[in-house]
Formats: structure tokens, C-alpha cells, sequence
């Protein structure tokens, strides 16, 4: 990997967890920590991150804790356009699973105001927003904070889903090719995400189309996992016809 690539990967990563420490992206990355302390040092230098000893946070972190808001705010569009239509496919008395992420939120959005809907999520921010409405029972599991994604993650998140059983699970992902499969930023997500598909009837998977042909770090599985993909209108024309000569069902949100 080169250095320009392995920082732009730590600073996924960062973006993700929040904050990291020089000897486990020296592990991840399988580099010397010099190697990892000179890729901070251009990352802080190009005002992306802070160092601190042993380690680096994500510039503003705080700043969006505080505010109750999500740091990945790219192709919000495309996003509201998913979040609607997704929100469409969940019926009354219907237990569901929405994920962390900016376009799970926007299936909570679009939640709003309705009834004899089950909630569970991993994502502080979608549960606040739908915990005042009366007609939709929230559940949260537990697990150790991201700051960044507002989110619960780690085996004790992954392990909420033991002997739970819903009819519909909306993931995210941050890269998804028909090679690497759904792939994520971060390892600590990676056991929860596959108990929130061992615990689901159906599994959408959630994502506009800028993340089609793109990899991240860690790789959950075969896009065998999931049963559709959920994206918008601009997906190139060789990835549509890739899925589809792959048996992969594909649903479009148009305007």
C-alpha cells in the first residue's frame, strides 16, 4: 500500500472510531509506528486530525458529539432519496434493525410519525430522534461509543442480538464490490454487523451509489449476505449490470 493510500485508510478509520492509537494502526497497517507517527504528522499538517501521545483524534470530534451530529455528511441527496424509499418497505408491526450511519438516518427520519413499529438500533442519534414517537418502541443495545457515527459498537453491541429474531435489518456499508465484497472502516463493527444479519429475516443493504467499486479497510463478507441492495439513480451502468448478471437485486430510489 502506498503512503497516500494508507492515509487516506487511517484517516477513514479515524473518521469512523474517532481516534486511534500509533500501535495499533502500526498493527493494522503492518508498519513500523515511525512509519504511522509520520503519516500523523502530514494528516495533522493537512488539518485533517490532532495528535496527542501514543495516538491521533478526528479534527472537531467533540464539536459534533455535542451537536448531536454525524461527521459523514456527504451526498445527503442521494442519502434522503434512499432514506425515503427505504423507509416505504417497513409495514406496521413490523420489528426492524437500522444501523448506524448518515443513511440509516435518513430511514429514521422518514419514520416519523408512524405506528406499531419496532425500532432496534445501534445509533444513539436515530434513537433520540424516533424515542418521542408514540407509536414506535426503541430499543438500544449496549456496546462502547463511537463519537464520530454516534454509535454503540464492540462484542457487547453483537452480542444484543443473541436469540433476537426481526423481520427486516437496513445496514450500511462504507465500500461494496462484487471482489471485496462489504467492506468498513472499522474492525470493531464487523461483529456486530454480522449479528444484525444472522438476526434478520431480510437484509437490505443501504448505500448511495459513490460507495459502488469503492473498498474500505475491513471486510464483512460476500455480498451474498444480503438480500438487496437499496441505492440511488446514478449507479454506473457497468456495476448495475454486474449485480444483476450476479443475481443481486438491486432497488432504485429516483426522485
Amino acid at each position: 500500500m502506498l503512503a497516500n493510500q494508507r492515509r487516506d485508510k487511517i484517516l477513514e478509520l479515524l473518521r469512523e472510531d474517532g481516534s486511534a492509537k500509533v500501535i495499533k494502526l502500526a498493527k493494522i497497517f503492518r508498519v513500523s509506528e515511525v512509519t504511522i507517527r509520520q503519516d500523523l504528522e502530514k494528516l495533522e499538517k493537512d488539518g485533517y486530525i490532532k495528535r496527542e501521545h501514543g495516538g491521533a483524534f478526528l479534527k472537531n470530534v467533540e464539536d459534533y458529539v455535542k451537536s448531536f451530529t454525524l461527521a459523514n455528511q456527504d451526498n445527503i441527496e442521494k442519502k434522503q432519496l434512499i432514506g425515503k424509499l427505504a423507509a416505504n418497505l417497513i409495514k406496521p408491526s413490523e420489528t426492524v434493525i437500522l444501523d448506524s450511519g448518515s443513511t440509516t438516518t435518513e430511514i429514521a427520519k422518514n419514520l416519523i410519525g408512524r405506528t406499531g413499529i419496532t425500532v432496534i438500533t445501534n445509533a444513539l442519534n436515530i434513537a433520540l430522534m424516533l424515542g418521542a414517537e408514540p407509536g414506535i418502541e426503541v430499543i438500544v443495545t449496549g456496546g462502547e461509543f463511537k463519537p464520530p457515527t454516534l454509535s454503540l459498537t464492540g462484542q457487547k453491541a453483537a452480542s444484543f442480538f443473541e436469540d433476537i429474531n426481526v423481520h427486516k435489518l437496513f445496514l450500511a456499508t462504507a465500500g461494496i464490490s462484487l471482489r471485496s465484497g462489504l467492506t468498513y472502516p472499522s474492525i470493531s463493527d464487523i461483529v456486530v454487523k454480522k449479528a444484525m444479519i444472522d438476526a434478520a429475516d431480510v437484509t437490505y443493504l443501504v448505500a448511495d451509489s459513490t460507495k459502488i467499486g469503492k473498498n474500505a479497510f475491513a471486510s464483512l463478507g460476500a455480498l451474498s449476505l444480503i438480500d438487496y441492495i437499496i441505492t440511488d439513480a446514478d449507479i454506473d451502468p457497468k456495476h448495475m449490470k454486474l449485480f444483476k448478471d450476479n443475481d443481486i437485486e438491486l432497488i432504485i430510489a429516483e426522485k
